[in-house]
């Protein structure tokens, strides 16, 4: 029996030395683990850092690029809205050199033989007049207002020291706006 308790405590010291292995070993694959899992919670922190900026860059993106779609349609409704306010700009200067021959026709003389003529061409003239005026066509005012370089353009100077300086004495073409964009400046003859 004494055999038997020898072999037992034997027995014992190695369950007891294993027993000491699996535990050292248990130690060290729980550092390794402890030790993987805080490099490995760095790592995460890094990424989850990273994507944040990430996300901020893709918002602050996403913000200038609503701006820019807002900037975008406003522009595209004022160029609209220009485009309905001066639709008939082009008609109108094709017409204006037709407006001007009638009013040189206007100043030719009247007579009996003419009078009838004369008459048409003043309704016609009337007419072609109105049209325009709806349209938005304002002749420019020149004689006795002071020159503006937007408004009148100066093809003579004359002086005169009755009169200012730098007014219209003379207008040699009228000048047209339509709205209040100038669509043909007056030629005038300016005082120095």
């Amino acid at each position: 029996m004494e055999d038997q308790n020898k072999d037992t405590v034997t027995d014992d010291r190695s369950i007891t030395n294993e027993e000491v292995e699996v535990i050292d070993s248990t130690d060290q694959e729980i550092t390794e683990s402890n030790e993987t899992d805080s490099a490995s919670m760095e790592e995460l922190k890094a990424e989850n850092q990273a994507l944040k900026a990430e996300k901020d860059e893709v918002f602050n993106r996403l913000l200038r690029l609503q701006a820019e779609y807002d900037n975008f349609k406003k522009r595209s409704q004022k160029e609209k809205e220009a485009e309905r306010k001066y639709k008939s700009q082009d008609l109108i200067n094709e017409l204006l050199p037709a407006l001007d021959n009638f009013e040189r026709a206007l100043q030719v003389e009247v007579t009996e033989a003419n009078s009838n003529l004369f008459d048409g061409i003043t309704m016609v003239y009337r007419q072609l007049q109105d049209a325009l005026v709806s349209q938005g066509l304002e002749v420019i005012e020149t004689e006795g207002q002071a020159f503006d370089p937007n408004l009148h353009h100066a093809v003579m100077q004359i002086e005169d020291d009755e009169m200012e300086s730098n007014i219209v004495v003379e207008e040699l073409q009228k000048g047209y706006q339509l709205k209040d964009r100038v669509i043909r400046p007056a030629m005038v003859k300016v005082n120095k």
